[in-house]
């Protein structure tokens, strides 16, 4: 499905209905370019399940809300193997919901069915939303 989001507010209200969709065990792989609205998604998400607080874990390369929604950002990592050996790799499984921003960086460890969302930048606040 394609959505179109005029502002971060509705990018955040398309992820809240995704989040409908979602159960312990998933892996959500979020594309798009800098600035994109990768973690503004991720607050839809996280919104959906009563968590706030959201942030980009861009130098922590991973932020946990609640008790089962894990928040990666593998924009610095350039192979599996940093993933690996930073022991990220052992976060895909279990009871908990994956959200992977710059999940390309390390395709290697992503568990397979994992959900895609492509967010793409069509002018200064609207996006192209890819389910």
């Amino acid at each position: 499905m394609e959505y179109i989001s005029k502002s971060a507010k509705e990018t955040e209200k398309i992820a809240f209905e995704f989040a409908k969709t979602l159960k312990k065990g998933d892996t959500v792989l979020l594309s798009g370019d800098l600035g994109a609205g990768k973690t503004e998604f991720t607050k839809g998400i996280c919104k959906f399940f009563n968590i706030t607080n959201v942030t980009s874990p861009t130098y922590a390369y991973l932020n946990v809300y609640g008790d089962f929604i894990y928040h990666f950002d593998f924009y610095r990592l350039s192979s599996e193997e940093d993933a690996e050996t930073l022991g990220l790799a052992d976060y895909f499984s279990g009871d908990n919901i994956s959200i992977v921003e710059w999940g390309e960086n390390v395709k290697g460890i992503l568990p397979d069915g994992a959900k895609t969302v492509k967010i793409e930048k069509t002018g200064e606040t609207e996006r192209k939303i890819t389910l």
